[in-house]
């Protein structure tokens, strides 16, 4: 079965929510992006996946895996 990554973005009123790939509603909403991406962090650990962070206009700005990666980048970005 594969695994649910999480999504934080934009919800089109101003908020943001945060979903799992292959699911058609929300797991939360928010208001800001940073309560959103406290709510997914957790969310994606659980799922051992990855956490993608959109920005407003809809394009992925930042990425963070949290499964079993063989080939894990050297770089930590959070």
């Amino acid at each position: 079965m594969p695994k649910k990554n999480v999504i934080v973005g934009p919800d089109g009123s101003g908020g943001w929510t945060v979903r799992e790939t292959g699911k058609s509603n929300p797991v939360s909403n928010h208001r800001t992006q940073g309560a959103a991406i406290d709510k997914a962090k957790p969310l994606a650990r659980k799922n051992e996946s990855e956490l993608i962070i959109q920005g407003r206009d809809g394009k992925i700005r930042s990425k963070d895996s949290y499964g079993k990666d063989p080939n894990p980048p050297k770089d930590q970005e959070h």
